[in-house]
Order: C-alpha cells, then sequence, then structure tokens
C-alpha cells in the first residue's frame, strides 16, 4: 500500500480514537476589583463543579471547558466580554455575579440568544421575564421580606439606608422595597444617602448625613468593602446604640476579614448556611479550603449549583439555546449543594432565607 493510501486509511480510526470535543461554558463574574469577594467565589464554585463533572466523565462524554472573563464591576468590560466569550462559541453562561453587570449584559444575552444563569444577581428588575437570563438565587423582594420583619421584631423604627449608586440595580431596588415594607409595619426611613464604591468623598457625605439623621438603626446595601468601611467610620463618628443590617451583597467572608470587631452584630440575610452539616456540602467545603484556602461563600455555593444545572441540561437537550433554555426550566428540583430547587416558568428561583448575624468573628444563624 502506498503511504499516501495508507495515512487516508488511519483517518476514520485516529478520528475514532481522538477525545470528544469539550463544551465550552463561558463564566463572567468580577473576579478583580472592589467586589472581588463575590465574584472570586462565583469563580471558585464554577471551577470545582466543572473538575466535579469532568471527573464523573463529562456532559454526555465530553468534558466541560470554563472560558472565564473578568468583568471587573464595569457595564462596558462586561458587555465586551460577553461578545468576546459569543464568539469563542460558549453554549451557555454563568454569571454575572452582581445585578449591575446583569442588567448591563440583559440586550447582548437576549441578542445572542445565549443562555445565562446567574449564581447571584437578585434584582426585581430581572424577574417574571421570558427571556434567556435566568438565576439560581432568589429575588430582592424575597429578602427584603425576611430583612424587615427581623429589624422590625429588634426594634428598628427610625432607619438610616446608604446605597452604593455603583451597583444602583442592586441597590436603589433593595432600598425602594425596604422602605414600602418597613412603612407597612409602622418603620420609617428617615435618611437614604447615596456613596459610589471607591469615592472617598462620598463615604464621608453619607456618614455625615446618617450621624447628622441619629437613627436608632442603620441599613448598608453595598459591598462587604463598604459595608466594613462604613461601619467603621460610622462607630469612629461617635454613632452609638442603634442596631446594623447590610444587605445579601454585604455578608460575605470579607465583611469579617476587613471589618473585624467592628462589624459584631451586623445582620443579614442569605440563603447560605454555613452552619450545614450534609455529607454533600461539607465534602465541597473541605475541598474548597482546600484548593482556594479560604471558606466557601454563598456565591460559591450559587455558582455550583448553576454549573451543575447547566451541565444536565445540556446532557438532556444538547446546545441549541431554545432547548437548553427550556431543559433548564422543565428540569429539576436540582440537588444543590444545600437543598433541592427549581426554576420557575421565568427562569426564577425560590430558596429557603435565614438572617445571620456577626457574632464572635462568625457568622451565625439567628432567624
Amino acid at each position: 500500500m502506498r503511504r499516501r493510501d495508507a495515512v487516508l486509511a488511519a483517518l476514520p480510526w485516529l478520528a475514532a480514537c481522538s477525545p470528544p470535543p469539550p463544551w465550552p461554558l463561558g463564566l463572567l463574574a468580577g473576579i478583580t476589583g472592589r467586589t472581588a469577594d463575590l465574584g472570586a467565589a462565583a469563580y471558585h464554585g464554577a471551577r470545582l463543579a466543572v473538575d466535579d463533572i469532568n471527573a464523573a466523565g463529562g456532559v454526555a462524554g465530553r468534558p466541560l471547558a470554563l472560558h472565564v472573563a473578568d468583568d471587573v464591576q464595569d457595564a462596558d468590560t462586561a458587555r465586551q466580554a460577553v461578545r468576546r466569550l459569543v464568539g469563542e462559541g460558549v453554549v451557555a453562561l454563568v454569571g454575572p455575579a452582581t445585578s449591575g453587570m446583569a442588567e448591563a449584559i440583559l440586550a447582548d444575552v437576549n441578542a445572542a440568544s445565549l443562555v445565562t444563569v446567574s449564581p447571584s444577581a437578585t434584582t426585581t428588575l430581572l424577574s417574571g421575564k421570558d427571556d434567556f437570563f435566568l438565576r439560581v438565587c432568589p429575588s430582592i423582594g424575597d429578602f427584603v421580606a425576611v430583612q424587615v420583619r427581623d429589624d422590625h421584631r429588634r426594634g428598628a423604627r427610625r432607619v438610616a439606608v446608604v446605597l452604593d449608586l455603583s451597583n444602583q440595580a442592586y441597590s436603589a431596588d433593595w432600598a425602594r422595597r425596604y422602605a414600602d415594607v418597613a412603612g407597612r409595619l409602622g418603620m420609617t426611613v428617615v435618611l437614604q444617602a447615596t456613596m459610589r464604591a471607591g469615592d472617598d468623598a462620598s463615604y464621608l457625605q453619607a456618614a455625615s448625613a446618617v450621624l447628622a439623621a441619629r437613627p436608632d438603626h442603620v441599613l448598608l446595601v453595598c459591598s462587604a468593602v463598604d459595608t466594613a468601611r462604613l461601619v467603621q467610620a460610622l462607630r469612629n463618628g461617635g454613632l452609638s446604640g442603634v442596631r446594623w443590617s447590610t444587605s445579601s451583597w454585604g455578608g460575605t467572608e470579607s465583611l469579617i476579614q476587613l471589618g473585624g470587631a467592628s462589624v459584631e452584630g451586623v445582620r443579614t440575610p442569605q440563603y447560605f448556611d454555613r452552619d450545614d452539616r450534609s455529607p454533600a456540602y461539607l465534602a465541597f467545603a473541605s475541598r474548597y479550603r482546600e484548593r482556594f484556602s479560604e471558606s466557601p461563600g454563598y456565591a460559591s455555593v450559587s455558582a455550583y449549583d448553576a454549573v451543575q444545572a447547566v451541565a444536565q441540561a445540556l446532557a438532556r437537550a444538547g446546545a441549541g439555546a431554545a432547548a437548553l433554555k427550556r431543559a433548564l426550566l422543565e428540569g429539576g428540583p436540582y440537588v444543590g449543594l444545600q437543598e433541592s430547587w427549581r426554576f420557575d416558568a421565568y427562569g426564577d428561583s425560590r430558596r429557603k432565607l435565614r438572617v445571620a448575624e456577626v457574632i464572635h468573628g462568625r457568622f451565625q444563624v439567628v432567624a
């Protein structure tokens, strides 16, 4: 047999022996910058999920390959990242981590028919929409209902709210809904001050306004970094005898790392139970700490759950956008790391919510 004929004869055998191509899965989050605690946690959770899926044989015999993009909590960067990931042929996108970035990319993912599953974007501005944006976390409305009831039980009547305009889709939504529910319980929002992450002048203005308002309760709707900074500034400014709460965004491990003793007593609504003793979560948490030298947070768990749900839908429906979306919506309940959950007809999710408080340097469930 001539050499050329021998090579041609071998091609089908070589093709049969070559590994199947991976499923390209996008991951978008603010992995660097001021919200890196949230974005990095989501990335780490997604990374472990991909590793677990691939170790178990992949999806329909094909491995997942994670294509990572950092949005640095900037709208233009996030939109450019989505376009790049679409160009790379990702079959779905996990992310982004914040509501502001979710709002920024919504038009792009819908135009590209890119199934997008966010682990932690909670704004109600994206609720109840039949589009390609889904999420594995509850909406702000659910969080606020739990938080206001807890704040009211603790005696909150005159509340000062500080919100971060750098994630306005989230913070303004939270503040507006908090005021509505609080008003029905006889509470009054005596101040709504604004700041912008990284803008020192706005921190000083917000802190001064809170001190002048003399509230009995302070609600901070901002990241853990900025919650810690504002609590410290207000305590140093002489604010005492008040109770503190932060939105779910502020309830990451960075709050305690950065705030230390000053954030003792701060409460936050969560769908994440750090004291979960189930075997699945304990095994995940152990591997997470071993690999990343830190404890997982709520974004870690929800990103892991998001990747697992996408993988199950891919196995059933393949990569077509409409079929994949339908498989995600009709699938479930999905067995998550801490609880079973499912999407509703619009791709929104409900989770069991609880209130955690910083006590002796750690989050503890108190309600």
